[in-house]
């Protein structure tokens, strides 16, 4: 619940406030009076009757009226305090900035609830507690340092962790960006990330509102909730960049499926914010940078020129904007020849175009005109500019400044000499810029938002998918469990996903008949243990009666196999497809290259069912081995459109069998003509 009076409160009491500005009490005083708050002001403090030039009182049961309460006292005190505020003082909005509750212990947790049920009662808003408070252009009631520069088209932060967010506060101010309000949840007890995503969204107005929201996240307790309030936020204009923190699996699992064993809330993260078009980023750098980079004008295309006049941080840009899947084409012709000649000798202009330690600030201008006016195949322009502390850079930086303002490409102002050239730097951020001191981080974080998907539709693709028979089959299937192979062919066919024909006996003579019919060669595979090729389950190539028959009596002697299962030896790229039902989340669709590929190299990709054609094309593109689905060196790729319908069909089947707790394809068989499953399985639950 977020009230008025904790975004506007025209009042603020700071119980526990002190005259020691080193103490929390003490610090959120002096940064609400340094920061401008023009409501009433006031203080408890059994000790004092003034504190920091503010009117103190004994006890809370001593204030006027008020809107907001910050408290800073110990844990045990917090309840009863909240109850008379609430109760006696009319306050509708509590931030408690004391640690000591359920983050700690039980007896803390019990705490918590107290207050909970007290704000409740009285319809008010809390924050935290253990948090380091919320700051926006109304009032700073946070602890901290530092504050950031304030803005209404400033930047929102989100954060769990408020020691995350000051940090992340000094990674952004170094850049020049600007914020408009900082979140610092805490333990989250009544508001956490979600609940201000969803405020946020429900009380969106685009002429007034920031639209860059970054989000520091350590646990998601509402998956549905952030991902509708997310995505929606970014239908109506927003962007969205996130951190999820603790997403790597701890301890052993047990991998009863090769999907077991890679899908993990870490892929259910990914698919969420796939599903939502979040921007997912790994570091607080990463974060500050693509924040910066939403300050920008939107990049149209993914082509780059650098303008340098130092090579080698060009040449380290380079490869960092080609492995992200960006381009820096190469610059020729008439034209650029005609730049060449007005550059000082020695110059190159290839792109990275680098002007030389001696080229000047008409030399940058010239330079950036023509990427603006003569390029055509130049989206967006990078500028590193730093100095060796020879020269003063204030007439380049003046150039960058000129040429930010009226060039319709994006300039990517990259100024790393934020020591010998701090004052220049200063100068221009003032001006109301921001800037990336380091190109790899800048190269990487472009290359997260190029490749981030948009907001995902609602609709379930249907087509194709027999859900009566699929609902038939499922409430047919006696045991929970794997589910014996007929039943996975059955549901597979009922779902439109193409599976190769296979027989399935115990029977020598049976198994030689089917062979006889359709003809060799053929694939044996043993019907019982979960990793067939582990236990020696798997023969392919058998290319006549003897061998056949020799396998089948080998196989039938390994323990626990019921039946051979029997199919046409088929060839192909492997592809894989499967599913892991994530607790909250629901179904996480994987896909990538099957085989033994998916365990060894663990390239993956995720999303969260159901899946449209537009998500499931995000997931093969976003793989490190699409060249090889796409086909590369003379080989001919796969038939990508195939793949993508079996991945959506599979997340349908998914979302009309929730019992279906774990499966995979593993492997398709993939040509340029079609894809087909030749192995799979199913793991059920229906209690």
């Amino acid at each position: 619940m977020i009230t008025n009076q904790l975004l506007r409160p025209a009042s603020i009491v700071v119980v526990g406030a002190s005259n020691n500005v080193h103490k929390p009490g003490g610090a959120i005083l002096r940064n609400l009076i340094n920061g401008g708050y023009t409501g009433e002001l006031r203080a408890v403090n059994p000790k004092e009757t003034e504190v920091q030039g503010v009117t103190a009182y004994a006890d809370v049961k001593d204030i006027p009226d008020t809107e907001l309460a910050i408290l800073a006292i110990p844990a045990q005190m917090c309840p009863d305090a909240v109850e008379v505020l609430a109760a006696e003082k009319q306050v509708r909005a509590f931030i408690i900035l004391s640690a000591g509750f359920g983050e700690e212990t039980h007896e803390g947790a019990l705490l918590e609830d107290r207050i909970l049920e007290t704000v409740n009662k009285y319809g008010a808003s809390l924050i935290g507690p253990n948090c380091i408070g919320l700051m926006n252009t109304w009032h700073h009631s946070v602890f901290s340092q530092p504050i950031p520069q304030l803005h209404p088209q400033g930047v929102d932060l989100i954060s769990s962790s408020g020691a995350t967010a000051v940090f992340i506060l000094e990674s952004a101010v170094t850049k020049g960006l600007q914020f408009n309000s900082v979140w610092s949840v805490g333990n989250a007890k009544q508001i956490g990330v979600e609940d201000v995503l969803q405020y946020m969204d429900e009380n969106f107005q685009a002429d007034k509102d920031s639209k860059i929201k970054l989000l520091y996240i350590e646990s998601i307790g509402d998956p549905d909730r952030l991902l509708f309030h997310a995505s929606s936020l970014i239908k109506k204009g927003c962007k969205i960049a996130a951190i999820k923190a603790g997403s790597s699996e701890s301890g052993s699992r047990a991998a009863s499926s090769h999907t077991g064993a890679i899908a993990s809330s870490d892929s259910a993260v990914e698919a969420l914010f796939r599903k939502a078009g979040i921007v997912r980023c790994y570091s607080r750098e990463e974060l500050t940078t693509v924040g910066c980079i939403f300050t920008l004008p939107e990049l149209k295309g993914k082509n780059f020129a650098i303008i340098t006049h130092a090579g080698g941080p060009g040449v380290m840009l380079t490869d960092a904007l080609s492995k992200g899947g960006l381009n820096v084409p190469k610059l020729e012709g008439p034209v650029v020849d005609e730049l060449k000649s007005k550059l000082f000798p020695g110059a190159a202009v290839g792109n990275p175009i680098d002007i030389l330690a001696t080229g000047t600030p008409d030399h940058l201008r010239l330079c950036l005109e023509y990427c603006e006016e003569k390029f055509d195949n130049i989206d967006a322009v990078l500028a590193i500019f730093g100095t060796p502390g020879l020269v003063t850079m204030f007439e380049m930086y003046d150039v960058l400044h000129e040429k930010m303002q009226t060039c319709s490409k994006p300039i990517f102002p990259i100024l790393p000499s934020i020591n010998t050239a701090g004052a220049e730097v200063a100068a221009f951020l003032a001006k109301g810029h921001v800037n990336f001191a380091d190109e790899v981080t800048l190269g990487t974080a472009l290359s997260r938002i190029m490749n981030a998907s948009r907001p995902a539709a609602n609709e379930i693709e249907l087509f194709g998918v027999d859900v009566p028979r699929i609902r038939r089959i499922i409430d047919s299937i006696p045991e929970d469990g794997y589910i014996q192979p007929h039943y996975v062919q059955a549901l597979l066919h009922a779902a439109g996903i193409p599976i190769v024909e296979e027989f399935v006996s115990a029977n020598k003579d049976e198994v030689l008949a089917f062979v006889r019919r359709t003809g060799f060669p053929v694939v044996a595979k043993v019907v019982g243990p979960v990793h067939k090729s582990d236990v020696g389950g798997v023969v392919l190539n058998i290319k006549g009666e003897e061998h056949l028959a020799f396998e089948f009596e080998r196989m039938m002697q390994i323990p626990e196999v019921t039946g051979i299962l029997i199919q046409p030896m088929l060839t192909g790229t492997e592809l894989f497809v499967g599913a892991k039902y994530e607790e909250k989340f629901g179904h996480v669709v994987l896909c990538g290259l099957g085989g033994i590929f998916v365990e060894v190299l663990k390239d993956v990709s995720s999303g969260l069912a159901p899946l449209s054609y537009e998500e499931a094309y995000s997931m093969i593109h976003s793989l490190r081995a699409y060249k090889i689905i796409k086909g590369t060196r003379g080989q001919k790729g796969v038939n990508e459109d195939k793949f993508a319908e079996i991945i959506v069909r599979l997340s349908t089947l998914l979302r009309f069998a929730t019992e279906i707790k774990e499966m995979d394809i593993n492997p398709l068989l993939a040509t340029e003509k079609y894809v087909i499953a030749v192995d799979a399985r199913i793991r059920i639950e229906k209690k």
